[in-house]
């Protein structure tokens, strides 16, 4: 599993006009797991089911 970071970088996630991450090739916003144990946050296209993970 990729960070966002890296997918921004590597062109696989866009930020759309408002600033919210879209997956490239769905061209869908993401959606957000937050699991309060854990340190990262898990962005999830709903469409392909491809998952990044970002650290807060």
């Amino acid at each position: 599993m990729k960070s966002v970071r890296k997918a921004l970088r590597e062109g696989e996630l866009e930020k759309d006009t408002y600033d919210r991450l879209v997956c490239s090739e769905c061209e869908k916003p993401l959606k957000t797991e937050n699991n309060p144990d854990e340190i990262k946050t898990l962005r999830i296209c709903p469409d392909c089911d491809a998952r990044w993970k970002e650290i807060r």
